[in-house]
């Protein structure tokens, strides 16, 4: 049996949350070190401190969770592509692959992304993210290697602050060789409010099969929100895109303040409930694997 220890819910709980299901693969994770640049780190907020490698090491949950995937963090700079390889390589007992950031390797046009991508070889990203308010607000350059990921095989992940589903679906169409991963189901708004535009988004992404639903951030977009309620979010986005096209992630350590990596993996996985235990291991393992090209 499974189990997430480290966080307040008793185990019996979560062993019904994550029965039978051998391994986990957490989708979302960051390191960083304020010192290295991330300027939209706050001084003196709770992640305004370095989380390095050896921190999700110790961050838990259990034997379960048998790697993550590290996305990039708004460094700023395109060393923080080869920052998050070097973690890949050093570690690859808790990472199983990485996502950098595409809006910093824009200036250098398709010409040398491709060079870097080649230059990298094996130990390349295994997606590239782009993130802002809206896809309006991503800057041209980043748009025009979109096509590179598509003939490299790297997901294009995206980020944005409204309407993420909807921009997916257009890349995805855009681009049908392109698996397009969208964080935080797309980031909804609270529950305690509407998010009816949110839902009408969430059926355009489900008529696109190469849009992926990322299943994080649940403890911060949904904090107030009871939990049941949210998982009745999560099991909407898996009744509408099927358990194939979801995966599952923690967005540590931004759910520091209001819970640890296995309180956060637990409430993504709370919608899972209903799934046969196959289902569910492909949405926690398998999938994983499959999108972002996983070795072994």
């Amino acid at each position: 049996m499974v189990r997430l220890t480290g966080a307040s819910q008793p185990v019996n709980t979560r062993e019904r949350h994550l029965r039978r299901i051998p391994t986990v693969i957490d989708c979302h994770v960051h390191l960083w070190d304020p010192a290295s640049g991330f300027p939209w780190i706050r001084p003196g907020s709770v992640h305004h401190r370095a989380f390095r490698i050896d921190d999700l090491g110790a961050s838990g949950p259990d034997a379960a969770v048998t790697g993550a995937i590290l996305v990039e963090a708004s460094r700023g700079d395109a060393g923080e592509t080869l920052a998050l390889r070097a973690w890949r390589m050093s570690r690859p007992d808790l990472v199983a692959g990485y996502v950098g950031n595409l809006h910093v390797h824009g200036d250098g046009g398709p010409r040398r992304f491709r060079a870097l991508l080649r230059d990298l070889g094996d130990s390349r990203p295994n997606g590239m993210r782009m993130g802002g308010a809206s896809w309006a607000d991503i800057p041209e350059a980043a748009h025009v290697l979109v096509p590179e990921l598509a003939a490299a095989g790297l997901v294009l992940e995206l980020n944005l602050g409204s309407g993420a589903l909807r921009a997916a679906a257009e890349a995805a169409t855009r681009n049908p060789g392109l698996t397009v991963v969208v964080d935080h189901l797309g980031n909804p708004p609270n529950l305690r409010t509407d998010p009816g535009e949110w839902y009408r988004d969430l059926e355009r992404a489900a008529s696109v099969p190469n849009v992926v639903v990322k299943i994080s951030g649940l403890l911060t977009q949904q904090h107030g929100v009871p939990p049941e309620r949210t998982a009745e979010l999560v099991r909407h986005v898996v009744g509408a895109l099927g358990p194939d096209r979801c995966l599952i992630g923690s967005d540590w350590p931004i759910c520091l303040p209001r819970g640890s990596r296995a309180d956060s993996l637990e409430l993504s996985c709370r919608g899972l409930d209903r799934l046969s235990d196959d289902e569910r291991e492909r949405a926690l393992h398998t999938n994983a694997v499959r999108v972002y090209g996983l070795r072994g």
